[in-house]
């Protein structure tokens, strides 16, 4: 059997052991309603409840901040559109980036249509939004500020500190929200020292299942549910929870380990690659130095990205062109940020995960190599 080496980590991660184990223990032994009054009930209660305290110490919040949803995307979905609705008589304005993922600038498309004015700001060179750029957006009239912490395809890490002291210092009635959905569980996070309301994660970008989210809703911050019903977690998502798979969750986090010590690590790897990389005069390196280290991003110019892929995936090597979302669409991201037609239309995304070594970038470099190889001869 041909070994795998799987570098596409932030469009989905494998299942760690612990996650699988929660949720086969949850299918089977504790499948009870947890709205149900009665023993097992209470129990897959419990197990939604010890699961909503690990996301709690984690992120730095309190507990009754979170709320289990169904994706990052439906995260991102309900914080956008049910803020926009609760502070649509306070102003008209939202302000987010060009740079998004796909289910944040869907759902501010959706908020233009309905009548919502809304800044795109786009990014410098580095794939960073400027500070400068928000205080000069922001306004009186703006009600909605939705920054991502890590982009999804270059790995920039984005001020979202800085945006939420510039929304206090304008005074603007406006709510930040944060998708932190390549951050979370990847770099330290504490929710109040970085300043957001809304903060949207999911589970399967960390070894845990496909199918669960999370979303933190500040204490006293209201916004309107998109699903009602049951009134299940607290009137916000209505529904009976999946208590397997927030099991799974939480089994994905306590197998994080720390957080500093896995950055550390995956920095030595991240920079491997890219000294690996460069050495084969194929590529160039579209992500900053100062980038979370699970992304790489390169260009390997002359050569289309959707081509490289299926050469690179012949050869058991996974890597992308981009968000998973895009569907091997152009990087929109990388044109944000200037990048001529010829990168853009080259660029993989590597992703990395604590189950990645060397031997999975030597194992890239040699696929590469000989892709290109392939693709020359085949031209000539």
């Amino acid at each position: 059997m041909q070994k795998i080496a799987y570098l596409d980590n932030s469009a989905t991660t494998k299942p760690c052991n612990t996650a699988i184990q929660n949720v086969n223990f949850a299918l089977l032994d504790t499948w009870g309603n947890p709205s149900s009054l009665y023993d097992m009930g209470f129990r897959a209660q419990m197990l939604v409840d010890d699961t909503r305290k690990v996301v709690a110490n984690l992120l730095k919040c309190r507990e009754d901040e979170i709320y289990f949803t169904g994706s990052g995307t439906e995260g991102n979905n309900t914080a956008l559109l049910g803020a926009a609705a609760a502070r649509k008589k306070r102003g008209k304005r939202i302000i987010t980036t060009a740079i998004e993922h796909p289910s944040v600038l869907e759902t501010v498309k959706r908020l233009e249509n309905d009548g919502f004015e809304v800044i795109y700001l786009k990014p410098q060179a580095n794939g960073v939004i400027s500070v400068d750029d928000l205080k000069n957006a922001i306004d009186k009239n703006t009600i909605l500020v939705s920054i991502m912490l890590v982009n999804n395809e270059t790995g920039a890490i984005q001020p979202v500190k800085e945006a939420s002291q510039i929304i206090k210092q304008s005074g603007a009635p406006a709510l930040l929200h944060c998708d932190g959905v390549q951050a979370f569980g990847k770099m330290p996070i504490n929710l109040s020292e970085l300043g957001v309301d809304l903060f949207t994660a999911s589970g399967h970008k960390i070894h845990g299942p496909k199918g669960v989210g999370v979303l933190y809703i500040k204490k006293g911050v209201a916004i309107k549910p998109l699903v009602t019903g049951g009134g299940q977690e607290k009137n916000m998502r209505s529904g009976t929870e999946s208590v397997p798979l927030i099991c799974g969750l939480k089994g994905a986090i306590d197998e994080l380990g720390a957080i500093n010590e896995n950055l550390k690590k995956q920095k030595d790897l991240w920079l491997y690659a890219k000294e690996v990389l460069l050495d084969t005069n194929l590529v160039t390196v579209n992500s900053s130095d100062d980038a979370l280290p699970y992304i790489l991003n390169v260009s390997v110019a002359g050569y289309r990205s959707e081509t490289l892929l299926h050469f690179l995936e012949a050869q058991g090597v996974y890597v992308s062109s981009g968000s998973a979302c895009a569907k091997g669409e152009g990087s929109y991201v990388l044109r944000e940020m200037g990048l001529s037609r010829q990168l853009v239309d080259s660029a993989l995304r590597i992703s990395f995960s604590r189950y990645n070594t060397r031997d999975d970038i030597d194992a890239l470099k040699s696929a590469l190599i000989s892709a290109t190889q392939k693709l020359r001869r085949s031209n000539q």
